[in-house]
């Protein structure tokens, strides 16, 4: 599990290429889950909670870049 302080310090492209990653292990947990192969089902709710604290941190950086353009 990732702490949103890790998250706050990583770049744009670090932050896209993450949520990428969390996507497949998504992905593949559930692929195991369908097929009785998750010993531990609690995982993709784990990788869920990180893709949206990704998301969120990448929104707030959107937010932040618009509010700096805009005054």
């Amino acid at each position: 599990m990732m702490k949103a302080s890790e998250v706050r310090n990583m770049t744009a492209e670090e932050l896209e290429a993450k949520l990428i990653g969390l996507k497949k292990d998504l992905f593949y947990l559930r692929l195991q889950h369908a097929t009785n192969q998750l010993e531990n089902p609690l995982k993709i709710a784990d990788v869920k909670r990180d893709i949206a604290r990704v998301k969120t941190i990448i929104r707030e950086k959107e937010l932040q870049a618009s509010a700096s353009q805009s005054r």
